[in-house]
């Protein structure tokens, strides 16, 4: 029993630690998606032309567009996964796919 216990509070640490950040939430992100070197080798900034045309709506949803510097290409539909928007909720940060429109 306390070794399961041990486990669950493991994990909930490492599940604390990557979603701390906007970063690191997009990191890991992109690393379940299928795709852990871009995870771990491309650079992340702020995506400013979706942060100011849809600043309204971002705003309701407590929400930043972030961009990967070199982003993954994805085979199925041939394009690359650039755009993400991390949203915060409480005091931690949740990432996904966001699209180039």
């Amino acid at each position: 029993m306390k070794k399961l216990i041990r486990i669950t509070v493991i994990l909930g640490i490492i599940f604390l630690v990557l979603h701390s950040t906007p970063k690191l939430a997009l990191r890991t992100c992109v690393f379940f998606m299928g795709y852990p070197k871009t995870a771990f080798i491309s650079n992340i900034a702020e995506d400013g032309y979706h942060n100011k045309m849809d600043k309204n709506k971002f705003a309701r949803l407590n929400a930043k567009a972030y961009t990967l510097t070199k982003p993954p290409f994805e085979k199925a539909t041939e394009s690359e996964l650039r755009n993400y928007l991390v949203r915060k909720k409480g005091f931690l940060y949740f990432a996904k796919y966001y699209g180039e429109l």
